[in-house]
């Protein structure tokens, strides 16, 4: 049996990449561009599953 993967909801992806950038704005010790970067990569993550959803709808 195939279970499909279900997709992150986008506010998982938009946390996920928030944790990810504060990890680096605490290395960097510079926490706002971490924040920012973390919400870049994340809307960045989002918007690539939507389109790849997308794709799969139309299919």
């Amino acid at each position: 049996m195939s279970k499909e993967k279900k997709p992150l909801h986008p506010g998982h992806s938009l946390a996920i990449g928030l944790a990810i950038g504060l990890g680096f704005g605490v290395a960097m010790d510079n926490i706002p561009i971490g924040i920012c970067i973390g919400v870049a990569l994340g809307a960045a993550y989002s918007a690539n599953t939507k389109k790849e959803e997308d794709k799969k709808d139309k299919e």
